[in-house]
């Protein structure tokens, strides 16, 4: 395996964690409107996600450096084609950030209902239009002999590519539901685990569409395999779900999630971006990466930087690993 293929590999993974992580961090900000019913309850779930949330976009901004760096052909075509998606997402992330940290800044009620309306439209707008992007990524789009995207913004709404939206949404919703039932306790954890039944099952439905949608266009053995234990888990998360074992629900979900990235990739290589123009012209692991020497100096700062960001996330995620509730919320100190 040459080194081009072990960046392409270690970006899948960046990208992975990332969706398992802001995964649940995007549903249960979605959740803060279908699940909350009142100011109390939607604080105890902001509280759930207010230790990590922000270590969770360390792993956004780790892959897109790491594609920059790696594979500047790549990031070149996709941020200059989907510049106008990924700018809507690059807002939301910085109004959602501000959002968390400004709500209780003031003690107003309508300061307060509209920044924690920020969040949820924050939280739903990414997770609409990262499956979008996907979609897009590996069906394939308009790039001409010199690897520059010449199709339109209207180019990126295809069936399959808003279907992909359509499954992130629905999966991070039903991932955040999980998350916030593994994470509370009281009226509030009974709820979530209704609602995540019945949001696994519809993210269910189109995920299954959508996976054997980009099984049968570009898949393979490797492939068949990601998406039966993406299958498989989801199923084993609904299940645990129902039987109330929210830890291995969280689990299960979390490696649907890992399983469903994984196919989509595996169904990319090599490619990095096909080409819907001419094969001849798609953006590979080769043709678009780096200097071999780039790569080399990439991967021992990879080496020795990657388990130093993991313990210290995973020592985040142990320090806040209780759970909470409304009578763990203090009056406002204004």
């Amino acid at each position: 395996m040459e080194l081009h293929d072990v960046w392409f590999v270690l970006i899948a993974v960046l990208w992975t964690g990332y969706f398992f992580l802001e995964g649940f961090d995007f549903g249960v900000g979605i959740l803060t409107k279908l699940l909350a019913r009142d100011r109390a309850e939607r604080r105890v779930l902001i509280n759930t996600i207010g230790p990590v949330w922000d270590g969770n976009e360390v792993w956004l901004l780790t892959a897109g450096g790491a594609t920059f760096a790696a594979f500047p052909d790549w990031y070149a075509t996709l941020f200059s084609g989907f510049y106008l998606p990924l700018l809507a997402i690059l807002v939301c992330l910085i109004v959602r950030g501000v959002a968390f940290e400004y709500r209780a800044k003031r003690p107003e009620e309508n300061w307060q209902r509209n920044w924690e309306t920020a969040i949820f439209w924050t939280s739903l707008i990414p997770a609409f239009l990262w499956g979008v992007a996907f979609g897009n990524i590996v069906r394939g789009v308009k790039i001409d002999r010199h690897f520059e995207y010449v199709g339109s913004f209207w180019d990126l709404l295809n069936p399959y590519a808003l279907l992909g939206g359509l499954v992130t949404l629905t999966l991070f919703t039903f991932h955040g539901a999980v998350f916030t039932a593994l994470k509370t306790v009281g009226d509030i954890r009974g709820r979530a685990r209704q609602l995540a039944r019945w949001a696994g099952l519809v993210a269910a439905v189109l995920a299954v569409g959508f996976l054997l949608w980009t099984q049968a266009d570009s898949g393979d053995g490797k492939s068949l395999i990601a998406l039966v234990v993406a299958a498989v888990a989801l199923v084993g998360a609904l299940v645990a779900n129902q039987l109330g074992r929210e830890g291995c629900a969280f689990s299960l979900s979390g490696l649907t999630i890992v399983a469903a990235v994984a196919m989509l990739f595996l169904s990319l290589f090599p490619n990095v971006m096909p080409s819907t123009l001419n094969g001849d012209w798609s953006l590979t692991v080769s043709n678009a990466s780096s200097s071999p020497y780039t790569l080399k100096i990439m991967t021992w700062l990879a080496v020795i930087a990657t388990p130093l960001v993991m313990l210290y996330q995973g020592w985040t995620y142990w320090v806040f690993r209780k759970r909470i509730g409304t009578q763990h919320i203090a009056e406002p100190a204004h």
